[in-house]
C-alpha cells in the first residue's frame, strides 16, 4: 500500500506543481480581473462535471469489478451529454454571459466528462500506473500550451484558457479509449445493460450527493464575491484558495488508495488501523504544508503573481482552520464511501452547507474575499465536527485515533 501511496502522492504532487504553474500564468499575464474570469470559467465547468457524476462518478469505480465497462460506459456517456447541454442552458439563463462563453462551456465539459469517465473506470480496475499518467498529462498539456501562448506567442486574452484545454483533454482523451481497449471486457450485446444502468444511477446518486453539496462548500463563496464585490476580487480570492486546497494533495493521495483497498477488501474492519495511522500522518504533514503557507508575507504572494495579490495572503490564514478540518474529513468520508454508507457524508456536507450560505450572505458583503475566506473556514470545522463523531461510533475509535503522536513523529522522523 505504501508504495502505491507514494505513486499517488507523486502524481498528485507533480499535478499540484502544474497547477500553480496554470495559476501562476493566467494570474501574471491576465491581471486579476482575467483569473477572475478563468475563475468563474472553470467553477462552472466543475459544477456541470459534478451533475454528470451522478451517474458517471465514484459509483463506477464501485461498480467496475462487478460489471463490463461497456455496459458502464454508456448510460454515463449518455447522462454526461444531458447534464452538460442542460447545465450549459442553466449557465446562460442565470448569469449575463456571451454565447461564445456559453458553446465553450458546453463543448468542454462534455470533454472534461467523457475523459473522466473513462479515467475512472480505468482506475476501478486498479490501472493506477495508467490512470496517474494521464492524469499528469492532462495538466502538463495544459500547462504547456498555457506558457506557449503567454509567454511565446505573447497572445494574452481569457479565450486562450478555452482553446488550451481542449488540447489538454482532447490528447490524453484519446489515449484513455486505447488503454479501455485493452481490457479483456468485450461488448455482450444489450443483456444486462438496463440493469447495470439502473444500478449505476442508485448507487450514484448517494455515493455522488455529498460530493455535489461539498463543491457548493468549497466554491460557492466565489460567486457571492462575483454578486457583491467583482471579477478582479474572484481573482484574488482564486489564488488564495488554489495555494490553500494545494496542501489537500497530502490526503487526496492517501485517501484514493485506501477507497479503491476498501472496495475490494473483504474484510472492511481490517482496514481500519492502518488508514488510521495514514490519516495521522497526513494530516502531521497538511498542518506543516498550511503553516508554511501562512508565513509567507504579503510580499512573496505580490512578487510571484503580481502586484494585485498581496490581499491573498490573509485569504490562506483565515482558511488555514478550514484545510486541516478538511484533510480530517477526507480521510473519514473515504471510509464510509468506501462502506457505500453515503448518508453519513450527505448529512456532513448538507451542514457544512448549511453554515456557508448563512455565513457567505453575511460575511462577504462586509469584508469581501477575507469573509468568503472566514466562511469556508466554518462551513469546514462543522463538517469535521458531525464526520468525526460518526467515524468514531462507526469505528469504535476516539478523535485522539485521528490526532498525530509521538510515535508518529518518530516516525516521520526516521
Amino acid at each position: 500500500m505504501v508504495r502505491r501511496i507514494l505513486q499517488n502522492f507523486a502524481t498528485r504532487f507533480a499535478t499540484a506543481l502544474l497547477s500553480f504553474a496554470i495559476v501562476w500564468f493566467t494570474a501574471r499575464y491576465l491581471g486579476a480581473s482575467g483569473r477572475g474570469a478563468v475563475s468563474l470559467f472553470t467553477t462552472d465547468c466543475a459544477a456541470l462535471l459534478l451533475f454528470t457524476g451522478l451517474v458517471g462518478g465514484s459509483s463506477l469505480i464501485y461498480l467496475s469489478p462487478k460489471r463490463s465497462i461497456w455496459h458502464l460506459l454508456p448510460p454515463a456517456y449518455v447522462w454526461a451529454v444531458v447534464v452538460c447541454i442542460a447545465g450549459t442552458l442553466a449557465v446562460g439563463l442565470l448569469r449575463p454571459v456571451p454565447i461564445t462563453y456559453l458553446g465553450h462551456l458546453g463543448a468542454l465539459s462534455l470533454l472534461q466528462a467523457f475523459f473522466t469517465i473513462n479515467t475512472l473506470l480505468l482506475l476501478g480496475r486498479k490501472r493506477e500506473t495508467t490512470y496517474n499518467f494521464l492524469t499528469v498529462l492532462q495538466v502538463t498539456l495544459l500547462a504547456g500550451c498555457l506558457l506557449l501562448a503567454f509567454a511565446g506567442l505573447a497572445w494574452r486574452e481569457v479565450p486562450v484558457y478555452y482553446y488550451a484545454t481542449y488540447v489538454a483533454y482532447g490528447i490524453p482523451l484519446l489515449l484513455s479509449f486505447i488503454a479501455l481497449s485493452r481490457l479483456p471486457d468485450r461488448w455482450a450485446g444489450g443483456q444486462g445493460l438496463r440493469e447495470t444502468t439502473r444500478e449505476l444511477a442508485q448507487n450514484g446518486r448517494g455515493a455522488h450527493l455529498s460530493n455535489i453539496l461539498a463543491f457548493a462548500n468549497y466554491r460557492l463563496s466565489y460567486y457571492f464575491v462575483a454578486h457583491y464585490v467583482d471579477a478582479h476580487a474572484v481573482g484574488v480570492l482564486s489564488v488564495g484558495v488554489a495555494l490553500a486546497e494545494a496542501v489537500w494533495l497530502i490526503p487526496r493521495s492517501t485517501a484514493l488508495v485506501q477507497y479503491v483497498d476498501l472496495v475490494h477488501a473483504t474484510d472492511k474492519q481490517a482496514q481500519v488501523a492502518p488508514a488510521l495511522g495514514v490519516a495521522r500522518l497526513s494530516l502531521l504533514a497538511t498542518g506543516a504544508g498550511v503553516l508554511t503557507l501562512s508565513l509567507l508575507p504579503a510580499s512573496v504572494f505580490m512578487a510571484v503573481f503580481g502586484p494585485e495579490f498581496g490581499a491573498a495572503r490573509s485569504v490562506i490564514i483565515l482558511l488555514a482552520p478550514g484545510v486541516l478540518a478538511i484533510a480530517s474529513n477526507i480521510m473519514c468520508s473515504t471510509y464510509f464511501s468506501g462502506l457505500g454508507q453515503y448518508r453519513t457524508n450527505n448529512i456532513s456536507t448538507a451542514l457544512g452547507l448549511a453554515v456557508t450560505v448563512p455565513a457567505c450572505w453575511l460575511l462577504i458583503p462586509k469584508l469581501g474575499i477575507q469573509g468568503a475566506a472566514l466562511a469556508s473556514s466554518l462551513s469546514y470545522l462543522a463538517s469535521m465536527a458531525y464526520l468525526l463523531r460518526a467515524f468514531g461510533h462507526a469505528t469504535g475509535t476516539g478523535v485522539e485515533a485521528l490526532l498525530p503522536n509521538r510515535t508518529d513523529l518518530q516516525r516521520v522522523t526516521q
